[in-house]
């Protein structure tokens, strides 16, 4: 029955394979929304969510997301999350798409949502205490409310909600706890709403779904209807149906209405419908339980079709499955079902089982389900017999599986008549089908000869467009014929008929799509032949599908031959087209095709083979060959780029007049420098007029490459100044060399180009100067400018005075110096005098230029000549018109002093010429003129030389006080100065005492200080301050004298101090002490009443504490005893220093006083300070620091005191700080008074006073706290107090593990077991209370383990107590352990290996059925074997589903105990196994049980025929010996079979052997056996059993020989009576073959005159295709296979387009 039934489950999923904990498997934390996903939310330590994909469930996809419930989408990979937000009203709602990693929606609900669910792909639906809502997750939109809940929903737990598809309707379904007099039945109830009408219904009901159905007097229209369960109790009566109700029915029809029982067995009479699925596919109602029942109803009958268990474990969540037709089930133990109808045995269960065969028809013909063909046969036959055409077409369009539709049913429908003014019964079945759907391959063919026989063939185009037909290669042929050469292409490409696609394509000249086509059907066509066909109709398209073959990897054409193709022709445009579609890549292997490319267009078109060498993508060509073509066609410059011998070159290269001059100059780029001069040379040589130009211009453009010295070389050796002329003029703005721009001047000069050599001369910088300078005077040009330009530039006007004086050019000169270059006047006055021109033309020639000359350089010329005099008129002449020139004006001066005219006059009194040039000039004739000339110029340098040199310090002294310049001062004070000391002594005589101005004596004095004279310094102050001077009182000198002492004569200090009284006293103060002149600082400041430097000078640097206390008595200022307060603490006198800040009043370093206070430990000193310093300032430190004295010199009534007025101390500092330091009494009173219950509660348990510890740490309520007073009471033995500590800790899962440890390190195990069942009563217990008391007890109580286990079983952290269990080996708790966490392999494992404590037979077997582990099953066996042999049975009763029967029999075998399993053995023979077979046989074989048996080898036979039969054919019992011979003929070992039936006389099974072999062999043998043994009877009996293999010449040989004859007559009469009916039924078919074989024949000679036709078309270049040749049209391999179009014969052949037989014909 397991293999008929109409349900099949299977487990989909186990989640707790997957890492899914057992705990949140529930109602709460899983759901499932589809058939796509499984969500569950794990909650802990860390919360996450599972996504459970079921494409791949073996990959979950783990989340770290917080929420209290998630559901994904039923159809994409988008999740929705609900939480509640703490301090806000109502549930969080956020939906996300997990996989654009993106938040879509959010929103804020005021109320708690209950329950929500995915209604449909895109919306959810809210369900709250009140209300329900609908939210759309696209768009903005927020939940929008649809109704409000009824109120026999209230106080129930919603566990469905669902919408009908048109969103029409609505239900809600919720549960609530039983009746008193029933409480276990739970209660449903439903609330059913129209969004329509707005109105709601309230039902009871504990499932429901919504679904459509057609209605068939509606006209296929769809109705709603909604189908739910409900189980009541009422009156003492239960009631379980099944409603299923149309909603919305049309007005004036009446609603569908069914209901049917729900049948629950009696042990499951408290079981109630949990869920409710149904299948749209099948039509059926699947009705899920709570304890695992599945009720499977027909959806519109209400039928009951289905009842079985299908989970041993609670149900509490499905989802449908539309896919399969089924649904998937979750139970408590984590197992994913799922359930659908087995399609093989649904009708068959149904119409046999349930013997319902209008129900099994419906199914079939809903479910396109198998089983139904008699059914649906019989009723086909019934009404086509009855002349319902029409219905019996509905018959056969709705038959399951399509059935009826078949040739068959067509021929039927077209050997009926049509009757007048009817539509014909064929028409009428594919109108049918027509209305129901698509027609399959051989009804379209039909469809289509019918209607294109009748010219309608706008209807085929009509039902292709509507998908009616399906495509076919004959419906593509029928269409061909019809002309529609697209359509039937379309309908060759639907149906695969590669060869026909081919053709069609080919005939579009679509060659792309061709190509395409081919590789994607793995089919190679016949491109010889399509390119013949494509040459005579279209030569493009011919280049195209040249191209495309090409294209191809490993094209299947040789290139080489598809370009003869085109070129036996003469195509050659078409033949260029290709082969430059197929070069493009200019590969090397094609330099064939790139050589016959250019030869045949240099050939018949140049300018092509031109073009296509301009384009530079062909390069292995033959280039030589080419080279020598091109030069035939004129094609010069091709030839050049060609040639590669510089003969050929030269020989072309002169053809100049038909080259372009721009190409043949860019050719010379491509030539080596040798090769490009000797074709230059070339040029020249030939044709010097013609060529000059293009040599010129070759010769610009390659420069760098040829040389610029070769190309001259080249020039001048051909004696062309022109062609050099024209080629530097290019080449000289580009150059450096020397060379090139003297060649290009000479050659400009020969070729009369003046203005050209005026120019270079003029702008270029390179030429040889002197070298050009040279050719220009020799080649004595009539203009002299190119000259003067070159000596002018390059400094040689000496030269140029001399060439023009001595050559009679003075027009020249005048020229040069008046317009050329005036600055040059003064070297052309010095050739002049060198020359020794007139003196009147010297002057005449300096005043024509007058102030444009240089007057230096014109001095410095005529100077050096000593003809200085001569310019004395000019240089008047410049000072009358005003000049102010220096230069003027020292030439003057050098002649006034030369002459002594009066010369200190001019230098006194002249403001313009310059004195350093002019003291210069006088210093060796005057050095006093000298003097004065320096004096007027401050040449500060020249006169301290010009002094010092002629011993005139007193002058030099004067003159350095009147200067007042500090850099002069510090370079005559200078060490290395050896006349310093002269000049410091006339400083001191003379300069400085005859000054009178101050800033004289001060410059002079910061001299000497920068000088570092400071004995020179001080004399020269003492004579200006002590003897009476105007500078006697100065402020600064004083203080200058004072510190010049100070660093240099520390013993005048004193005398200083006390004789002068005008200098600054702190300044000079601070001096003296950085000197460490302390005496005289403190006699300074005391002198200036400066008493707090005063005394710090005794502190800070004489560090004398007991004359500054002395000092301080005699001042008594309060500064004063500060600072001494301040040295007396650095310096560790703390109680002096407070007793100093005292009097002082300061409380500026009350931070440092506090610090060395504590230091000292002198806090009774500090109280009274600090008491102080608050009268001052009231700052929190202070008041801190006062409360830590005050506790440290036990103070504690001023101290308690002090807290109890205002104040800012900073208590809990100072209270953990004396804590530390163990003041446990003064801390005290501060955590008291703070209060800090806590530290308060540390401070009593030092002081041993437990009782008011306890009572702090209950106000602390710390943890911290709570542990350390309970620590010290177990210390102290108050174990009453520490189990109130106790209690309050380990309420905290962190801290239990700590409480256990100390108490079981120091001993008190009891006091701790105490403490933890006290804990487990707690409000607060959590499961780590409860798991360490199961510890304790496996510890240190045993007898108490289990008992504990059992009542907190779902309380304990199970993984650890199994832990502990292990180790203190307590078996059958650890058993109970791995049960209750579902690891039952392990719970298995424990009571095998530890049997006499932990094994239960019962329990064993519960766990059994739930291991995972397959080894576990046969360790269990093998266990029985050896310790429970009895209970095997039983035990593998249950694991039968679960274990492989052939290691079981193995095991077994090898302990020989299988009879100890016959049972078992014979349970599981079903399975058809091998091993379970021998066994069973070999058991039987024992137990002598024949009958048993033969029935096993009959039903079972998977087993060693061979090896049983041989065992068997020796057995002593016949009957054995019989089913061996049986064995024997079901091997097919018919001989063997046939001797041991003869053996036994079993002559019955030996004719019958005999007659199953169809060997005529083994039947003549058993005739002549017969014969021989004289058994007449079984010889007559032989030849009617084995009458189809006794041959009849036999049979009457034998008969003859042994008198049988009339035995065998009967047989004889027989076989003449079926040999001729044979022979009539053969002439009839041979007949039948010639009339068809005559038709073929006319319709193949039809076909071979068509054929001969194309012969005419095919073009004379190219060899005819055969006629009618095995070998098709184009040759070996034809068209579409080795038998062409049409098979064996070309065309129409025997395998004809139009059928297998009848070519067109058929059709």
């Amino acid at each position: 029955m397991a293999a008929a039934a109409p349900i099949a489950l299977r487990e989909a999923l186990l989640l707790p394979n997957i890492g899914v904990n057992q705990q949140f498997i529930s109602f709460t934390n899983v759901t499932m929304e589809s058939d796509k996903f499984i969500c569950i939310r794990e909650t802990g330590a860390t919360n996450s969510v599972v996504i459970v994909d079921m494409a791949s469930p073996m990959s979950p996809m783990r989340r770290p997301i917080t929420a209290e419930s998630a559901l994904m989408n039923p159809a994409s990979k988008v999740i929705a999350l609900k939480a509640t937000v703490p301090s806000v009203a109502g549930d969080s709602l956020q939906i996300f798409n997990l996989e654009a990693k993106s938040k879509m929606k959010s929103f804020q609900i005021t109320q708690p949502v209950v329950f929500w669910k995915w209604i449909t792909p895109s919306k959810l639906g809210l369900v709250t205490s009140s209300s329900v809502y609908h939210w759309d997750m696209s768009g903005s939109s927020d939940p929008e409310k649809v109704f409000d809940r009824t109120a026999n929903l209230e106080n129930t737990q919603i566990i469905n909600y669902r919408v009908d598809p048109q969103e029409k309707w609505c239900v809600l379904v919720g549960i609530a706890p039983g009746a008193p007099e029933r409480p276990a039945l739970v209660k449903g109830f439903m609330q059913l709403y129209s969004v329509e009408q707005k109105r709601s219904q309230a039902l009871e009901a504990h499932a429901a779904a919504f679904s459509t159905i057609k209605r068939t007097q509606s006209a296929g229209a769809e109705s709603i209807v909604i189908s739910f369960a409900q189980k009541t109790f009422a009156n003492g009566t239960l009631t379980s149906k099944l409603h299923v109700i149309e909603l919305g029915a049309p007005a004036g029809q009446a609603p569908l209405k069914k209901n049917a029982e729900l049948f629950f067995p009696p042990e499951f009479a408290d079981d109630f419908p949990v869920a409710m699925q149904i299948s749209d596919k099948y039509g059926l109602v699947y009705v899920i339980t709570k304890l695992g029942l599945l009720f499977v109803y027909d959806l519109e009958t209400a039928t009951a079709v289905y009842r079985n268990r299908i989970s041993p474990d609670p149900i509490f969540l499905t989802a449908p499955a539309p896919g399969i037709g089924g649904f998937y089930a979750i139970n408590r133990r984590g197992q994913v079902l799922a359930a659908t109808v087995n399609e093989q045995t649904m009708v068959p269960f149904v119409s046999q089982q349930l013997n319902n065969l209008e129900l099994a028809l419906a199914l079939a013909k809903r479910g396109n389900l198998p089983g139904a063909e008699a059914l649906v046969g019989q009723n086909f036959d019934r009404l086509f017999a009855f002349g319902q055409f029409k219905e019996a077409a509905e018959a056969a369009a709705e038959s399951p599986q399509g059935a009826l539709r078949t040739r068959e049913t067509i021929e039927k429908f077209k050997r009926v008549p049509p009757q007048p003014g009817q539509t014909s019964p064929l028409l009428v079945y594919f109108g049918t089908l027509l209305t129901r759907g698509k027609l399959n391959a051989f009804e379209s063919v039909e469809l289509s000869q019918l209607v294109i026989s009748q010219n309608k063939k706008h209807l085929l185009d009509n039902w292709f467009k509507e998908d009616k037909l399906e495509p076919s290669e004959q419906l593509g042929d029928l269409l061909k014929q019809a002309g529609d050469a697209d359509a039937a292409l379309k309908c060759y490409r639907a149906s695969g008929a590669t060869t026909k696609v081919i053709e069609g394509l080919a005939g579009k000249g679509d060659f792309n799509e061709l190509m395409a086509y081919s590789g994607q059907a793995g089919y190679k066509p016949d491109y010889l032949y399509l390119m013949q066909r494509l040459m005579m109709d279209n030569p493009e398209a011919a280049v195209n599908l040249a191209k495309m073959i090409a294209k191809q990897p490993g094209p299947p054409m040789d290139l080489n031959t598809l370009a003869d193709l085109f070129l036996q022709r003469n195509a050659v445009r078409e033949a260029t087209a290709f082969l430059l579609d197929v070069l493009q890549e200019n590969k090397p292997e094609h330099d064939k095709l790139q050589t016959k490319l250019l030869e045949i267009n240099l050939v018949t078109n140049p300018q092509v083979a031109d073009a296509i060498l301009a384009n530079g993508t062909l390069t292995h060509y033959d280039r030589p060959r080419i080279a020598q073509l091109c030069e035939k066609a004129g094609l010069y410059m091709r030839a050049l780029q060609h040639y590669t011998d510089l003969v050929d070159i030269k020989r072309v290269i002169v053809n100049t007049h038909a080259i372009d001059p721009q190409s043949l100059v860019e050719f010379y780029g491509s030539l080596s420098a040798e090769w490009a001069l000797d074709c230059l040379q070339e040029l020249l040589k030939s044709n010097m007029q013609q060529n000059l130009q293009l040599v010129v211009q070759v010769a610009k453009e390659y420069t760098e490459q040829l040389g610029a010295s070769k190309i001259i070389e080249l020039l001048e050796n051909n004696k062309t100044y022109h062609g050099l002329y024209y080629y530097l003029g290019s080449y000289i703005a580009f150059s450096e060399d020397p060379e090139v721009h003297f060649k290009y001047i000479e050659a400009a000069a020969k070729t009369g180009q003046l203005k050209e050599v005026e120019r270079v001369t003029r702008e270029s910088n390179f030429y040889p100067a002197e070298r050009t300078k040279q050719f220009l005077m020799e080649a004595k040009l009539p203009d002299a400018r190119p000259l003067i330009n070159v000596c002018d530039r390059f400094d040689m006007v000496g030269d140029l005075t001399h060439y023009l004086y001595s050559n009679n050019m003075l027009r020249y000169i005048e020229g040069y110096v008046q317009k050329v270059n005036p600055g040059k006047a003064p070297q052309v006055v010095g050739a002049l005098l060198d020359s020794e021109a007139s003196d009147e033309f010297v002057n005449n020639l300096i005043l024509s230029v007058r102030s444009l000359i240089p007057v230096e350089q014109l001095c410095a010329e005529v100077e050096q000549r000593n003809r200085l005099k001569l310019l004395n008129p000019f240089l008047e002449h410049l000072v009358s018109e005003g000049s102010h020139d220096p230069h003027v004006h020292n030439a003057l001066g050098k002649i006034i002093i030369d002459s002594n005219n009066n010369p200190e006059h001019f230098l006194t009194t002249n403001p313009y010429y310059d004195s350093l040039v002019v003291g210069k000039y006088s210093e060796k004739r005057d050095p006093n003129l000298a003097c004065v000339a320096y004096k007027r110029g401050n040449c500060d340098d020249a006169l301290v030389d010009c002094t010092n040199r002629h011993s005139l310090f007193k002058v030099q002294a004067r003159y350095i006080v009147e200067r007042m310049d500090s850099d002069l001062w510090n370079k005559v004070l200078q060490e290395d100065n050896q006349f310093r000391r002269q000049l410091i002594d006339q400083v001191n005589s003379t300069a400085l005492p005859e000054s009178r101005n101050p800033e004289q004596v001060s410059v002079a004095v910061k001299a000497f200080m920068l000088a570092g004279l400071q004995g020179e310094l001080i004399e020269l102050l003492e004579k200006i301050v002590l003897q009476n001077s105007s500078f006697s009182n100065n402020h600064n000198l004083q203080n200058l004298l004072i510190i010049t002492a100070i660093k240099a004569d520390k013993s005048r200090v004193k005398d200083y101090i006390n004789r002068l009284d005008n200098f600054d006293g702190p300044a000079v103060g601070e001096i003296a002490v950085g000197y460490e002149m302390f005496e005289e600082a403190f006699e300074i400041y005391k002198k200036f009443g400066l008493k707090s430097q005063a005394i710090k000078v005794l502190l800070d640097h004489q560090n004398d504490l007991d004359r500054a206390f002395e000092y301080a008595g005699k001042v008594d200022e309060p500064a004063v005893w500060s600072e001494l307060g301040h040295a007396q603490l650095d310096n560790g006198l703390v109680a002096e220093a407070i007793a100093s800040y005292l009097r002082s009043n300061d409380t500026s370093r009350s931070s440092d006083v506090i610090e060395r206070s504590k230091e000292s430990g002198s806090y009774e000193d500090l109280v009274k300070y600090l008491i102080m310093v608050r009268k001052k300032a009231k700052d929190s430190k202070v008041d801190t620091e006062l409360v830590y004295a005050y506790a440290k010199t036990k103070q504690l009534g001023p101290l308690e005191e002090f807290i109890s007025s205002p104040n800012q101390a900073n208590l809990q500092s100072v209270g953990d700080r004396i804590f530390d330091e163990g003041l446990y009494e003064a801390a005290r009173i501060l955590f008291a008074h703070i209060p800090n219950y806590g530290r308060l509660a540390s401070c009593l348990v030092r002081l041993h006073q437990f009782q008011p510890a306890v009572e702090a740490a209950r106000k602390a309520n710390s943890p911290r706290t709570w542990k350390e007073v309970c620590y010290a009471c177990v210390d102290e033995n108050e174990f009453r107090l520490a189990q109130l500590c106790g209690l309050n800790i380990i309420i905290n899962a962190d801290d239990l593990e700590e409480v256990s440890q100390f108490y079981q390190q120091r001993g008190y195990f009891d006091e701790l077991i105490a403490l933890m069942e006290s804990g487990i009563g707690l409000e607060r217990a959590h499961m780590g209370i409860f798991t360490e008391l199961g510890i304790l007890y496996a510890k240190y109580k045993v007898e108490k383990l289990m008992e504990h286990l059992k009542l907190f079983s779902t309380r304990i952290n199970i993984p650890r107590l199994i832990r502990v269990c292990e180790e203190f080996h307590h078996w059958k708790e650890l058993v109970f352990l791995y049960v209750q966490y579902d690891e039952y392999d392990n719970a298995a494992m424990v009571m095998m290996n530890h049997s006499p404590v932990a094994w239960e037979h019962v329990l064993f077997k519960d766990v059994a059925v739930k291991v995972s582990s397959v080894e576990v099953y046969y360790k269990a066996i093998s266990f029985y074997l050896e310790e429970h042999p009895d209970l095997l049975n039983d035990l593998l009763k249950v694991l039968e589903a679960r274990i492989d029967h052939s290691r079981v029999v193995s095991i077994l075998r090898k302990a020989d105990h299988l009879p100890l399993v016959k049972d078992y053995l014979i349970a599981v023979q079903k399975g058809n196994l091998a091993a379970v077979n021998d066994a069973v046989n070999e058991l039987l074989i024992e137990e002598e049980d024949f009958k048993g048996l033969r029935d096993s080898i009959t039903t079972y036979d998977n087993f060693d025929q061979l090896s049983l039969a041989a065992q068997l054919e020796k057995h002593e019992l016949m009957e054995f010996r019989r089913i061996s011979a049986f064995i024997y003929k079901k091997a097919l070992r018919w001989r063997k079979a046939v001797a041991l039936a003869k053996q036994d006389k079993l002559y019955k099974d030996a004719m019958e052997t005999a007659a199953q072999s169809a060997e005529p062999e083994i039947a003549e043998e058993l005739l002549h056996y017969f014969v021989d043994n004289g058994d007449r009877e079984c010889f007559a009996a032989s030849l009617y059993t084995c009458y189809d293999l006794i041959k009849p010449d036999v049979a009457m040989e034998i008969a003859w020989q042994h008198g049988l004859t009339d035995l065998a007559m009967p047989f004889m009469i027989q076989f003449m009576k079926d040999y001729v009916g044979k022979v009539d039924t053969l002439m009839a078919d041979r007949k039948e073959n010639m009339e068809a074989r005559k038709d073929a024949d006319s319709k193949q000679k039809e076909q071979q005159a068509q054929s001969n036709a194309y012969l005419n078309l095919m073009p004379l270049a190219l060899p005819a295709p055969p006629v009618a040749g095995d070998q098709g049209f184009g040759g070996a391999p034809s068209y579409g296979g080795a038998q062409g179009f049409g098979g064996s014969g070309g065309f129409g052949g025997s395998q004809s387009y139009g059928g297998p037989q009848a070519g067109y014909g058929q059709f």
